[in-house]
C-alpha cells in the first residue's frame, strides 16, 4: 500500500525547478487510522542529498496493524533525515523536503536541531548556574508567615522570589505568581506550538516531553485527547435511595406473583372534554380527576377487578379506594384517595391536589400509603400513546392512561379528526379473565364518551 506523505510549509516559495515551486516542507510521520498514534520508520528508499520526484516512494512505514509506503507530494531534496529508523509519534517530523539550495535553518530551529537551539540551550544553562549561585549566597529573605508556609507548602525556594511587599518582603500572592509563572516556564515552546495550542484549548503542561514542545506535538496530543474522550466511557455506581429500593423489590414481586394479560382500548374524549369545559366555573378538575370518578363507579359494577387474592381466597369490597401514581426524583409513590365512590368529583379533585403536593414536599402518611383496590397511572403529559403499567400488589389490576391525540377517524363515512385517547389496562389473569376486562373497558370508555352517565 502506498500513502502520500502529509506536509507542513512554513516559508515562502524561493526556487523553481522545472516550473515547479519549492519550498522547504516537513516529512512527517502520517495518521493511517483512527487509532494509530506512533509508525516504525523500517527502510528508507532515499538518502540525505538526493533527488525526489512526486509519487516516488520515501521510506516504509509499519504499525500494529498494516505495513505501508509513503510516498512524496513534490519534487525537491531530501536535505535533512531526522529518523534513519525507529518508532516516531504520528505527525511528528521524519525528514525536510527542499530545493537543493534552499535555507532550511528557520525548519531546523523549529524542531530544535538547528544552531538557534544550541544558543538557547548554553543560555539556559547558563542561568540555571547564576540562579543556583544566587541562591546560594542570598541573604535571608524578609517574607510573611504566611507566604513562608506556602513556599514550605509548595516546595518553593522562597530565596528566588522577588518581593513585592512592605520593604520588599515576600508575599503570598508573590509565592503564587512565581509558581505559576515557574510552571509556564516549565516546558519550552516554540511560538507556533503556543499559537496552536491557543486556539485548539490544549494546556502546554500536559504535554509530557522533554524537550522542546513543537506544533506537530500539540496537534497530536489534541487528536489523542479527542480520541481518549470518545473511546473511554466510564460508569458511575451509586447505591438505590430506599424508595428506590422499596419499588424494585415491589415491582419484581408483583411480576412473579402475577401472571398478567394486558389490555388497550382507544376512546373518544370529545365529550368528556366538553363536560370538563362546563363545570370548569364550579370545579377546575383534570382527566385524572375525572377518570377517578369514573373508576370509582366503574369498579362497582365489576368487582373481580377491584378485588385481591390472599391465598386461596379472593377478597372482595363494596368500596373503591384509588391510587394515584406520583412521579418523584427519586421514585413513584402512590398516595390513595379513600372511599372514592362516596365522593364527588370536587372532592376528589381537592385530594388527588393535596396528596399531589404532599408527595412532593415528603409529608405522606403511611396512612395515605396504604389500602388502595385499585390504581391509576397517567403518563400521557409526556406524550405517551401506550404502555404496559405493573400491577401494584397485592391489587389485581391497573389502568395506564395514555396522551389524547388528534386522530382521523371514519364517522359514517366520512374521514373527521376526534381527540383519541389509549387506556392500557394490566390485569391479573388469577382473576380477571379477558372477557371480563373487556366488559370493564367497554364501561369505563362509555363513561369517557358519555360522561352524563356519571350523574345517574
Amino acid at each position: 500500500m502506498k500513502t502520500p506523505i502529509l506536509f507542513f510549509q512554513f516559508d515562502e516559495p524561493k526556487n523553481r525547478i522545472g516550473g515547479l515551486i519549492i519550498m522547504a516542507e516537513f516529512i512527517v510521520m502520517p495518521k493511517l487510522g483512527l487509532t494509530m498514534t506512533e509508525g516504525t520508520v523500517s527502510n528508507w528508499r532515499k538518502k540525505e542529498g538526493d533527488n525526489v520526484k512526486s509519487g516516488e516512494v520515501l521510506f516504509d512505514v509499519e504499525t500494529d496493524k498494516i505495513s505501508n509506503e509513503v510516498e512524496a507530494t513534490s519534487d525537491g531534496v531530501i536535505r535533512k533525515i531526522f529518523i534513519e529508523e525507529g518508532t516516531v509519534e504520528v505527525l511528528k517530523p521524519v525528514a525536510i523536503v527542499a530545493s537543493a539550495d534552499e535555507d532550511i535553518s528557520s525548519l531546523l530551529t523549529e524542531i530544535g536541531g538547528g544552531e538557534k537551539e544550541e544558543i538557547d540551550e548554553t543560555i539556559e544553562k547558563k542561568e540555571i548556574k547564576e540562579e543556583a549561585s544566587t541562591a546560594t549566597t542570598a541573604k535571608k529573605v524578609k517574607a510573611s508567615p504566611k507566604a513562608k508556609k506556602l513556599a514550605a507548602e509548595l516546595n518553593v525556594d522562597i530565596s528566588r522570589i522577588e518581593g513585592t511587599g512592605t520593604q520588599s518582603s515576600v508575599t503570598e500572592e508573590d509565592v503564587r505568581k512565581f509558581v505559576k509563572e515557574s510552571k509556564k516556564a516549565e516546558k519550552k515552546t516554540s511560538p507556533t506550538a503556543a499559537v496552536v495550542a491557543e486556539q485548539l484549548g490544549v494546556d502546554i503542561n500536559q504535554i509530557c516531553k522533554d524537550s522542546r514542545i513543537m506544533k506537530n506535538d500539540v496537534i497530536a496530543y489534541k487528536e489523542r485527547e479527542d480520541f481518549v474522550a470518545m473511546v473511554n466511557p466510564q460508569e458511575i455506581r451509586k447505591s438505590m435511595s430506599t424508595m428506590r429500593k422499596v419499588i424494585a423489590k415491589r415491582m419484581l414481586e408483583s411480576q412473579q406473583v402475577s401472571p398478567t394479560v394486558n389490555y388497550n382500548l382507544r376512546v373518544d374524549t370529545t365529550n368528556l372534554s366538553i363536560f370538563r369545559n362546563q363545570i370548569k366555573d364550579t370545579v377546575k378538575v383534570t382527566y385524572t380527576d375525572l377518570l377517578v370518578k369514573i373508576l370509582s363507579k366503574a369498579l362497582l359494577e365489576f368487582p373481580l377487578l377491584n378485588s385481591s387474592i390472599e391465598g386461596n381466597e379472593i377478597i372482595f369490597r363494596n368500596y373503591v379506594s384509588i391510587g394515584v401514581a406520583v412521579g418523584l426524583e427519586d421514585g413513584l409513590l402512590v398516595p390513595v384517595v379513600e372511599y372514592a365512590n362516596s365522593k364527588g368529583l370536587k372532592e376528589i379533585s381537592r385530594e388527588i391536589k393535596e396528596l399531589a403536593t404532599k408527595a412532593k414536599n415528603n409529608e405522606l402518611q403511611p396512612q395515605n400509603l396504604t389500602g388502595g383496590t385499585f390504581t391509576i397511572t397517567n403518563i400521557g403529559m409526556f406524550g405517551m400513546e401506550s404502555f404496559t403499567p405493573i400491577i401494584n400488589q397485592p391489587e389485581v389490576a391497573i389502568l395506564g392512561v395514555n396522551a389524547i391525540v388528534q386522530t382521523p377517524v371514519a364517522v359514517e363515512g366520512q374521514v373527521t379528526i376526534k381527540p383519541l385517547m389509549n387506556l392500557s389496562l394490566t390485569a391479573d389473569h388469577r382473576v380477571v379473565d379477558g372477557s371480563v376486562a373487556a366488559q370493564f373497558m367497554a364501561r369505563v370508555k362509555e363513561y369517557i364518551e358519555k360522561p352524563a352517565l356519571l350523574l345517574l
